[in-house]
């Protein structure tokens, strides 16, 4: 027996991302589901950190901690608040590591039925290869790129 729809939604502060949010928890909605909102943070290279013998190193690593952690509970606020507002079955997620690995690894975790991803804005990904198409090329289940 599985239980209700997971829908896994990436959630980074930008606005693309709140479009795929907002869409994603009314998907939530219309299939009685359950949502997951994912912040991924770069991982953090603790070796680089350890190896620095400059203490304005490890203070830079620390700051930039510091402001991930702020950012992620920013994001976790105004997210479950929505949620609540809007009776939506919301959990945060916030992992460290590359976002499509980590999106696709907590859609695994979830059992999710649905991945949804802002567009990206950033010229290098029409080079490179936005985070919607590498989650397409790695996932045979159904991924939702919100266009704005």
């Amino acid at each position: 027996m599985s239980g209700p729809t997971a829908v896994i939604v990436g959630l980074d502060g930008s606005d693309t991302s709140w479009d795929a949010f907002w869409w994603a928890c009314g998907e939530t909605k219309r299939l009685a589901g359950r949502a997951v909102a994912v912040l991924v943070s770069p991982a953090a290279d603790s070796a680089v950190v350890a190896a620095s013998a400059s203490f304005a190193a490890a203070s830079a690593y620390g700051s930039i901690a510091q402001v991930t952690s702020e950012l992620a509970e920013e994001l976790r606020q105004k997210a479950c608040r929505y949620a609540l507002d809007h009776g939506i079955d919301l959990t945060f997620v916030h992992a460290r590591g590359d976002p499509a690995h980590e999106l696709l690894r907590v859609a695994e975790a979830e059992h999710a039925d649905l991945i949804v991803v802002g567009s990206s804005t950033k010229a290098r990904h029409h080079v490179a290869g936005s985070l919607g198409r590498r989650l397409i090329g790695r996932r045979r289940a159904p991924i939702i790129v919100v266009v704005p």
